[in-house]
């Protein structure tokens, strides 16, 4: 039997197409054309095309084939990243905020964001797990590199995803990393621009990815800028350095401090044999995404921190570092008063 389905106010505005493939994956194009053609499928009662625009509260039409779409999955489908239970609950226990429109995890490092490569299991993969009462699947608004550690914002409606998408283009945001380097910068604070470019030679996704440090004018080129504040040293050895992306190019964080002669422990790609800890201090990325500060579709502030991965709480205690440390390493500068 036909059923009706009411537009939720999340899809309010997208093409009807769109609507199809986002609630109903396994209805192809192909099949939804001839349903809409033969008037099978109304919106509001009346016929409707692909590239129409749904709004809230219309109701949908669907015929049997959309309804029971879901039989129509093959039994021996291979499912490119299939899910276990204990992946299913991993997401959900790394929360660190959740409201109606955003979720905020703590992502693990080596847990890749997105899916590449030769990668069975990633975040993306994974974020049917935070559904819960929604309709639709939650989304990535920005990402992080697969050994990074840290704070991961995921929105939970379409409008949510593209307010926050908004004010990560507008630098609306400020996020903060925590990194363990090799050396000390010269500077205690200050910043690292230029232009960033995918360095030739290297495959296209994950760790095969490569950037370099180019001139502004060459192909591919994009510029890059990250204010970085000296937090703690050890010695002149190791420093506990806070950085502040001002743009967001691939690797940015790292081929900046590398390129101050610092590059962070375990970041072997852009530091080589220099990246290596020493003693008892981890050979793993020692980059941890600490905090964001965006604006809200909604308007406010949303604000998380998350707590260091155990191998740097480790290193930060050998080094006499404090890992729940509340200082604000980039403080609102002060503007003169206009007499």
């Amino acid at each position: 039997m036909a059923e009706t389905r009411t537009i939720d106010e999340d899809d309010d505005g997208i093409r009807l197409d769109r609507w199809f493939k986002r609630h109903y994956p396994l209805v192809t194009h192909v099949l939804l054309e001839k349903l809409l053609r033969k008037g099978e499928v109304r919106l509001d009662g009346k016929r409707a095309k692909a590239a129409d625009r749904v709004a809230a509260g219309q109701a949908m039409r669907l015929p049997p084939q959309v309804v029971h779409a879901k039989d129509l999955r093959p039994e021996k489908a291979e499912t490119k990243h299939p899910l276990t239970s204990k992946d299913m609950g991993s997401l959900a226990d790394r929360i660190l905020y959740m409201d109606k429109q955003v979720i905020v995890i703590d992502k693990p490092p080596g847990l890749a964001t997105q899916g590449g490569s030769g990668l069975s299991k990633h975040v993306d993969g994974m974020l049917e797990s935070l559904q819960y009462e929604k309709p639709t699947r939650p989304k990535l608004v920005h990402r992080l590199d697969r050994d990074t550690s840290g704070v991961l914002l995921i929105a939970r409606t379409a409008l949510a995803a593209s307010g926050l998408s908004a004010s990560l283009a507008l630098r609306d945001t400020s996020k903060v990393y925590w990194a363990l380097t090799r050396g000390v910068p010269k500077q205690k604070h200050g910043v690292v621009k230029g232009a960033l470019a995918k360095e030739g030679g290297h495959g296209p996704h994950g760790r095969d990815e490569r950037m370099t440090m180019t001139d502004e004018g060459e192909e591919g080129a994009k510029f890059s800028l990250t204010e970085y504040a000296v937090m703690a040293t050890a010695g002149t050895e190791f420093a506990w350095v806070a950085a502040r992306p001002i743009t967001g190019r691939t690797h940015q964080i790292r081929v900046h401090l590398a390129s101050l002669g610092t590059p962070i422990v375990g970041d072997f790609k852009y530091g080589g044999a220099e990246s290596r800890g020493r003693g008892d201090i981890a050979d793993k990325l020692h980059l941890h995404a600490r905090s964001i500060d965006i604006g809200r579709p909604d308007g406010g502030r949303l604000q998380a921190t998350a707590p260091l991965p155990p191998h740097m709480v480790k290193s930060w205690k050998l080094l006499g570092f404090d890992p729940d440390d509340k200082r604000d390493p980039f403080p609102p500068k002060k503007t003169k008063k206009k007499r």
